[in-house]
């Protein structure tokens, strides 16, 4: 059911309350404006600065078939932005208790849309003459409509409420934005079209994730800066979404040059995502796969973890977003279940995408029993929104996982079903360590060759990957305070004065190998598995 049907249901059916929280208040009104013709049902439209208006919604014509002519039928009948110039306010009703008091002596079947509403409902008369109103509206074909960025509905009218959420335009709609942005600013400005059928595709696949008017304003600046629709554009709007998203805090795009080669070992979950990557393609679908829905990648830190998430998108060539564990909590309660719901949805518009989720146990180690008491059920909620989401999504979204210590997250997140695979990595074998070696010499523009590879290999037993990496650019450090190119005595020298975490943390990591043995695949293969412990 779209957007517009599910309002029509919620008209007709007497809902007393409906609450769009929404940037897009244009897109609501609009949404809302078409529902009122179709119904034929009159429309009010309150703001704190106008007062209660009866809004132009025209009921007459006949509306035309498909969803979004109608919004846009409505969209022109009338600016949806603003109430109908020609009809003055109900006198007094600027005043929210008033205007409620309106709302509630009318008999007339209508919709009544209150916009920023949510700014007096600290008031428990508004509280109360809402409750008030809702409970008359649920007896007729009447409807409060309350539009804000985001409302926190007070407890007293739970029962009467529910939400209507836009949905994020597909990639359809995206290319109708597109189309329907370039006609409308070449009526202003001299603009040329350069951008064939796939370059308006491949324009619109950039644009997901975005809200209309996100999309439709990444367009329209791009066309306008450089006077054409052009092959040019296509890259402006990824670096426009990148910045809204970046703005929304909990969800950012990150670079995914990153693959799987740039990661030294882990054979056995190099094979298992390659096996998968083309399991997006309708190919696969028609051969009976579903999507892989994510790994959690655990094990010793500085093994490369959050390596292999960002490099899973760069092998897939596709989208990496990552979730900012920190930003999705909230000091008002609802508000972070709100908040996860929304990086599903953003997430799930981007898709096919790769989620990556680092430090799995911050957000979700508070989620046992003892959670309750300790955050009023924030986390549980939070956990349980979470599993509902990767058990029952269809969208292609592969969630890349994380995790430091997974002894702290509750079991139901791990076992199968929720995730793919468990993943675990360890410190890296001989072999491993030779090829980290090489790679982060040919970073530098060294050639590995020049060094005794297998020699420091040795030496370096016990080290993880990142202690490795410290330790190359503690030697060209070494090797150019003294003017000299880098030797393998200067690699030798920078392991022998590093204390590896093998060695501080050696319980720690023989507990985690030992809870992992037989939890977990090993991402490196048999012959390497375990081998990196120092002795």
């Amino acid at each position: 059911m779209d957007a517009l049907e599910r309002l029509k249901v919620l008209i007709n059916s007497s809902t007393p309350i409906v609450v769009m929280e929404t940037v897009e208040e244009v897109r609501a009104l609009s949404l809302i404006h078409a529902a009122c013709s179709e119904l034929n049902m009159a429309l009010f439209e309150w703001t704190v600065a106008d007062g209660l208006v009866r809004s132009g919604a025209n009921a007459s014509s006949p509306p035309p078939v498909d969803l979004q002519a109608r919004i846009n039928a409505a969209r022109h009948t009338a600016d949806p932005a603003a109430p109908d110039s020609s009809k003055s306010a109900i006198y007094n009703t600027a005043d929210p208790v008033q205007a409620l008091a309106n709302m509630e002596s009318m008999t007339l079947e209508a919709v009544f849309v209150l916009k920023d509403f949510h700014r007096h409902m600290d008031s428990p008369v508004i509280v109360r003459r809402l409750r008030d109103v809702g409970q008359k509206f649920s007896a007729n074909r009447r409807t409060l409509v309350l539009t804000a960025p985001a409302i926190e509905m007070p407890r007293e009218l739970a029962s009467l409420v529910e939400y209507l959420d836009l949905p994020l335009p597909d990639i359809d709609r995206l290319r109708e934005i597109i189309r329907e942005t370039y006609t409308r600013m070449a009526q202003t400005h001299a603009l040329k079209l350069q951008l064939d059928a796939a370059g308006v595709d491949a324009m619109a696949a950039n644009l997901r994730g975005l809200t209309e008017e996100e999309a439709e304003r990444a367009v329209s600046q791009t066309v306008v800066s450089r006077y054409a629709l052009s092959p040019a554009c296509v890259t402006d709007v990824l670096e426009a979404k990148k910045s809204i998203l970046k703005r929304s805090e909990m969800l950012e795009f990150v670079d995914a040059s990153d693959t799987m080669t740039s990661v030294g070992g882990l054979d056995n979950l190099k094979n298992w995502l390659a096996q998968r990557r083309n399991s997006w393609d309708p190919q696969a679908r028609q051969f009976g796969l579903d999507p892989p829905k994510g790994v959690i990648i655990l094990g010793v830190q500085g093994c490369g973890k959050s390596l292999c998430a960002r490099a899973v998108a760069g092998e897939w060539k596709l989208p990496l977003v990552k979730f900012d564990t920190a930003a999705v909590y909230d000091k008002y309660i609802g508000e972070t279940e709100k908040r996860i719901q929304k990086v599903f949805r953003v997430a799930e518009g981007l898709a096919p995408c790769v989620l990556w989720i680092d430090e799995l146990e911050k957000v979700f180690a508070g989620s046992g029993p003892d959670s309750a008491s300790a955050d009023a059920g924030v986390s549980s909620r939070l956990l349980a929104s979470f599993l509902s989401w990767m058990q029952e999504r269809k969208s292609p979204v592969f969630v890349a996982a994380t995790c430091n210590n997974v002894t702290v997250l509750p079991p139901e997140l791990i076992r199968k079903g929720r995730f793919d695979e468990l993943f675990f990595v360890d410190l890296p074998s001989q072999t491993e360590r030779k090829q980290i070696f090489s790679i982060q010499l040919t970073k530098r523009k060294r050639n590995p060759v020049d060094y005794e590879l297998d020699r420091v290999a040795a030496a370096a037993k016990g080290f993880s990957g990142a202690e490795i990496e410290s330790a190359v650019q503690t030697a060209l450090y070494a090797a150019f305070a003294r003017k000299q190119e880098l030797a393998t005595e200067d690699l030798l020298h920078a392991l022998e004065t590093t204390v590896p975490l093998s060695t501080t943390r050696a319980e720690e990591i023989a507990e985690l190998r030992n809870w992992a043995q037989q939890r977990t695949v090993w991402a490196s293969t048999p012959e390497a598995k375990g081998e990196g412990a120092k002795a």
